[in-house]
């Protein structure tokens, strides 16, 4: 009898895919044992529904690109923005301590405890990856991770946390670093 696919959820604006993300699905998928780890992007992130730049289907692509070097790695775009919603059907789910701290937070949910608790209650396991100063609660899984890159920082100019796909559509582009270049781009239909 073949055992079930073990899959993991992670959850992200991936706005840009660092070498980070990288890590932290690749200590899931190897700590928790899973045979895919879905890189989920929501077409409007929850708490960050301003993102203009890079566009949706850019950002979709350059996870496309780094899913097809790691054959365990999936990519799902979806119009879920709860993390509960998002890890429905999922072994596992991955996220920052960071992002963790947002599923706790009752204002995401209307300012319902009610709703945020049973939101909580339907999760899967719930694997989190160190992300200073964000306390990691007790009985949620830690990661053995330790990766300092994020997609804020890499917007404030720390390119080389890029993910290599990322890196390789900023220089075609300048989706992150140059936003009149990508503009342009955009515009002449470069895509």
């Amino acid at each position: 009898m073949v055992a079930p696919t073990r899959r993991g959820a992670f959850p992200g604006s991936f706005n840009p895919l660092t070498v980070g993300h990288l890590a932290i699905a690749e200590a899931a998928r190897d700590q928790c044992r899973l045979d895919v780890v879905d890189l989920i992007l929501s077409r409007v992130a929850l708490a960050k529904e301003d993102v203009e730049r890079p566009r949706l289907e850019d950002r979709v692509a350059v996870l496309h690109a780094a899913a097809a070097h790691r054959p365990w790695l999936g990519v799902v775009v979806t119009d879920q923005q709860l993390i509960a919603d998002l890890a429905a059907g999922y072994d596992v789910v991955v996220m920052g301590a960071d992002k963790w701290a947002q599923v706790d937070d009752p204002a995401f949910y209307g300012g319902s405890v009610d709703a945020r608790d049973a939101a909580i209650a339907r999760l899967p396991t719930v694997v989190i990856a160190p992300r200073p100063p964000f306390p990691v609660p007790d009985g949620l899984t830690l990661l053995d991770v330790s990766h300092d890159a994020s997609s804020t920082a890499v917007r404030e100019g720390r390119t080389e946390w890029m993910a290599p796909e990322a890196a390789e559509f900023d220089r075609v582009s300048g989706a992150w670093s140059d936003p009149q270049r990508y503009e342009a781009w955009v515009k002449e239909g470069l895509t």
